[in-house]
């Protein structure tokens, strides 16, 4: 009996120590679940409320540390910039901007040009706003904004603002100085009159410059194209020829036209001709005397399968070329001929009235239409604008309707362009002008 007892009252303390062990380790499991972890540490519940929200809707970059370094919040920006990689802020002088901010409270901000995330080349760097501001007492708020488009677009502005004011510079300067000549020479008719000759030159140059600003200035806007309509190419082709003519008599310059009738393009009609007649004025002034200046068209399918486009008709695109046997275009300069105010031979351009700002109207023309402009060219060899636009699908439809067939009895894929009677010098053709 006694046994049986003494067994009982072991039993009973036993449970009891289980017991007690148990709510032990079920407190002590509680308060390791309460701890906070590295993990929760860095989760968007230890940023103030609304902070989240509100970094959520900025358009700069934004970066939140903890007292550590450690990357509590960044935007999916940050990281496409390359800002924050492994959980660490990467750009050295942002996180001593933190460091220091952290430590006394004030605000900082700075510019800085970073490189381009895998390269290091100094010419892909990225221009950055960088501002570090306190968040609470133990996080630090580091926004970013690139400022790589803004700083481009204003060194473009600026550019273009010294160009201007140099062109225009020189012909109001020319003048100047020829009126004053005039007044010297009021006993000297002759005098007089050649000074009134080249100021007449000098007085057209500037009109032209002016008037192709505002081409320029037209043709470059986002806006959708106002007055679209289907365009024969074979009008504007003419257009251009006439426009040129006396240019091209004074140098017995021949220019032909072929495979243009039955092509319809669709867009703004002044642009287009004022475009074409770019190229056919470049050609001519820059060809010698006693050459050929030829104009032709065609019908190719567009680029990826020529699907249809309801602003620009089918998918089907209208080649306009334009061949010289002029000077040329060397390799280093085919790249930057549609740039504004650049000049191949700037000595010629003066001589001939150029601008320098024709082909970038031209870029403009073609890229408003959903189009494109190409060159090829070889050093005294001339050169070819190829200059591709939509065609207009409706126009073509009902052509299709009412014939059956193309205009020469062939495939719009296998038809060349026709050739003219007497051919052109020969020199590596592009691909366009077999």
């Amino acid at each position: 009996m006694n046994v049986d007892a003494a067994v009982a009252a072991v039993a009973a303390i036993a449970g009891l120590c289980t017991g007690v062990f148990a709510m032990l380790a079920f407190r002590w499991s509680e308060r390791e679940q309460a701890k906070p972890t590295r993990t929760s540490l860095h989760t968007d519940a230890v940023l103030p409320p609304g902070v989240d929200t509100v970094l959520s809707v900025l358009r700069s970059s934004a970066v939140v540390l903890d007292e550590a370094d450690a990357v509590v919040k960044a935007s999916s920006a940050a990281y496409a910039l390359g800002l924050v990689r492994g959980g660490k802020l990467a750009v050295e002088p942002m996180l001593q901007m933190a460091r220091d901010t952290r430590r006394d409270g004030e605000i900082r901000q700075v510019e800085l040009d970073l490189p381009r995330r895998g390269t290091g080349r100094g010419g892909d760097a990225l221009a950055v706003s960088a501002r570090v501001a306190p968040l609470g007492s133990r996080l630090v708020l580091l926004l970013v904004e690139d400022l790589t488009e803004a700083r481009r677009i204003e060194a473009v502005r600026r550019d273009f603002v010294a160009n201007v004011s140099h062109e225009l510079k020189t012909p109001v300067g020319a003048l100047s100085l020829l009126s004053e000549a005039v007044m010297d020479a009021s006993d000297d008719p002759e005098a007089v009159e050649r000074f009134a000759g080249r100021m007449q030159n000098e007085a057209t140059r500037l009109t032209n410059l002016v008037q192709e600003l505002i081409d320029l200035s037209r043709v470059q806007n986002d806006d959708p194209l106002e007055d679209a309509e289907p365009v024969r190419v074979d009008e504007l082709v003419a257009e251009a020829i006439d426009r040129c003519r006396q240019q091209a008599g004074s140098k017995q310059i021949t220019m032909a036209a072929a495979g243009t009738a039955d092509l319809h393009v669709w867009g703004n009609r002044g642009q287009l001709a004022a475009a074409l007649g770019n190229l056919v004025e470049n050609a001519v002034n820059y060809s010698p005397a006693r050459t050929r200046v030829g104009i032709a068209g065609r019908r190719v399918p567009a680029h990826g399968g020529g699907g249809t486009s309801q602003a620009f008709g089918t998918g089907a695109l209208i080649e306009i070329a334009v061949t010289d046997q002029g000077i040329g275009i060397s390799e280093k300069d085919r790249d930057r001929v549609f740039e504004r105010f650049y000049r191949v031979d700037p000595a010629r351009s003066r001589a001939t009235g150029g601008t320098g700002l024709g082909l970038a109207i031209v870029k403009h023309v073609a890229a408003s239409h959903g189009g494109e402009v190409t060159v090829w060219s070889a050093e005294g060899q001339g050169s070819t604008f190829t200059l591709r636009l939509p065609e207009a699908g409706a126009v073509r439809d009902r052509a299709r309707t009412g014939s059956g067939s193309s205009a020469e009895g062939l495939d719009d894929e296998d038809r060349p362009y026709e050739t003219f009677n007497d051919p052109l010098p020969a020199h590596p053709a592009p691909e366009v002008l077999p």
